[in-house]
């Protein structure tokens, strides 16, 4: 187990202070990187405000991707579909190499 950790988060410009295990330290702070991202776009959009509104909102559309699956960033699936495409050269080459052995 390990020990619990203090953390300082800032979300739409306020401190919050959590605690979190110290191997979960990173995680905590990507997700309070997310929430201040989607809180700010929701609150650019001018049609909700208030900072309760706009992380109920923020809020609802994360939790609708989760339980739908669908994906939480573009850049996250810009990293999968980077992360395909290496592996499908990999498969690929390898195939490539493999049949050349057998030619020979």
């Amino acid at each position: 187990m390990s020990d619990i950790k203090p953390v300082t988060v800032h979300i739409m410009g306020n401190e919050y202070h959590v605690s979190s295990p110290e191997d979960q330290v990173e995680k905590l702070e990507t997700a309070a990187r997310e929430l201040d991202k989607r809180m700010r776009e929701i609150k650019s959009g001018g049609r909700i405000v208030g900072v309760e509104r706009i992380a109920v909102m923020a809020a609802l559309n994360m939790a609708y991707e989760l339980i739908h699956g669908e994906p939480q960033s573009l850049e996250m699936e810009e990293k999968i579909a980077k992360r395909i495409s290496k592996l499908q050269k990999d498969i690929d080459s390898a195939l490539a190499s493999s049949a050349q052995m057998e030619l020979t």
